[in-house]
């Protein structure tokens, strides 16, 4: 139980905010030696930010109507990660992708360019400037997500940034690019807990849901805040110190 709330904590903390949520979760995992670690739990973990995000755009996503072609856009920004990431999952490729030596460099390389996209003036919001353009060009920023130490969170932000939208608007639609794509990878993972068959493994999926779905919450609304008053500096910061250190112990 111990590592699970851990696990979850790391989860709800890392999922929304720009630092990579699979890269922490693999790097605590290995160094603590946990025997609950493995990708069909990270993707339980997913499934409570998913229910977070929603619970927290509630009144958008039911207020349907009025915001219908904004979920369309998002849907269809969402449309590239979830095929490259399908075809990675179905051909077993997916594993290749998570070592600690890449996770290092990307970590490195993408808290460089969310720094650079930071420094750019932004004048774009939500309501009047999200077309059909702004959704492709930042959906496909978020295929790289699917790199371990990228940061799912962290590129689409950077490609909102560099697109000139405000750091508020730029992490809702990093926020509201979460749920088509959390949603796939909720519905890949309740299959394989069909196919497990194990109620002891469902019960500790159960537990991460809950407190993945807490920490979660708490981080969004954290995070917006933050932004209110502060730059994405500090995130940027931590990513390169913390892949410099990655990359010491590494080689």
């Amino acid at each position: 139980m111990t590592e699970i709330i851990i696990l979850s904590i790391i989860q709800g903390i890392t999922e929304f905010l720009p630092i990579s949520s699979s890269a922490h979760l693999m790097l605590i995992s290995k160094y603590l030696d946990f025997n609950n670690a493995n990708l069909i739990l990270d993707t339980s973990l997913h499934l409570g930010s998913l229910l977070a995000i929603i619970t927290y755009f509630r009144k958008d996503i039911f207020n349907f109507i009025k915001n219908k072609n904004i979920f369309l856009k998002i849907l269809i920004s969402s449309i590239p990660t979830m095929i490259i990431g399908f075809l990675l999952v179905k051909f077993s490729l997916i594993e290749h992708l998570r070592n600690y030596r890449l996770i290092g460099w990307t970590t490195i390389i993408f808290g460089i360019l969310l720094y650079f996209s930071d420094l750019k003036q932004s004048s774009k919001i939500i309501e009047e400037n999200y077309n059909y353009r702004a959704a492709i060009y930042i959906g496909l920023f978020q295929i790289l997500s699917l790199v371990p130490g990228v940061s799912r969170s962290g590129i689409t932000i950077t490609g909102a940034r560099f697109f000139s939208f405000s750091r508020i608007d730029s992490a809702k639609i990093s926020f509201l690019m979460s749920i088509p794509t959390l949603g796939a990878v909720s519905i890949y993972n309740v299959k394989n807990l069909l196919d497990q068959n194990d109620l002891a493994f469902s019960i500790l999926n159960l537990y991460s849901i809950i407190f993945s779905f807490i920490f979660s919450y708490l981080t969004i609304k954290f995070f917006l805040n933050f932004l209110k008053q502060f730059s994405l500096i500090y995130f940027a910061t931590y990513r390169i110190l913390l892949g410099a250190l990655i990359l010491y112990y590494t080689y």
